[in-house]
């Protein structure tokens, strides 16, 4: 029987806030407009694959 290695090909990234420093994790492909949950800023907005992120990473986890 062949066994089928399959990595996750997605990530959630923690990121900062650029206006309240709030950090948040938000999903890598993510299909919404993420938007921080204390000062309303858009943080990633869709692009078909992989989410635009507008915020600083601070970590990425798998």
């Amino acid at each position: 029987m062949v066994r089928v290695n399959r990595d996750n090909r997605t990530k959630f990234y923690t990121v900062k806030c650029p206006d309240c420093e709030n950090e948040q994790v938000i999903f890598q492909r993510a299909s919404t407009v993420v938007n921080c949950v204390v000062c309303g800023k858009v943080l990633a907005e869709p692009s078909g694959g992989n989410a635009k992120i507008k915020a600083e990473i601070i970590a990425a986890n798998e």
